[in-house]
């Protein structure tokens, strides 16, 4: 399991340049940022080389940010390669509540997956490492 920053965002000109300048200014190094959006919010998630540190600057510039738990698992990167990691989730009958994908090198990607309840997540991820595939740590994708 490694730390994904969720900062909720006003959905107005401007703000996500912002933020993406505070954590430049704090050197901190975005490997991969989603929104999702609303009319009135965004969701913007953040994986980066140093979650705590990022977590306390946008904390400090008001930003209304928390760290959650989520699973990143190296999966080939290739036609089909996520399709087997959730085929073997739902065998397990898993619940993803959100997930997304970024390329680490040319010949691996990163899946991102929030894995319902605790348990849940611990279950799913033993059976990922059994089924071949590769549970990643922190220092791995900063």
């Amino acid at each position: 399991m490694i730390d994904q920053i969720t900062v909720f965002l006003e959905n107005s000109e401007g703000r996500l340049a912002a933020l993406c300048r505070t954590l430049a200014w704090a050197n901190i190094n975005m490997r991969s940022l989603v929104i999702a959006d609303t009319t009135d919010y965004g969701v913007v998630r953040i994986i980066c080389d140093d979650p705590q540190r990022a977590l306390d600057v946008l904390t400090a510039a008001d930003y209304r940010a928390i760290s959650t738990k989520v699973a990143a698992i190296g999966v080939p990167n290739e036609p089909g390669g996520l399709a087997r990691l959730l085929a073997k989730l739902d065998e397990l009958d898993q619940n993803i509540e959100y997930g997304y994908c970024f390329s680490l090198s040319g010949d691996m990607a990163c899946d991102v997956l929030k894995i319902s309840g605790a348990e849940e997540a611990s279950a799913a991820a033993k059976a990922i490492e059994d089924a071949g595939f590769k549970l990643l740590k922190q220092e791995d994708i900063a």
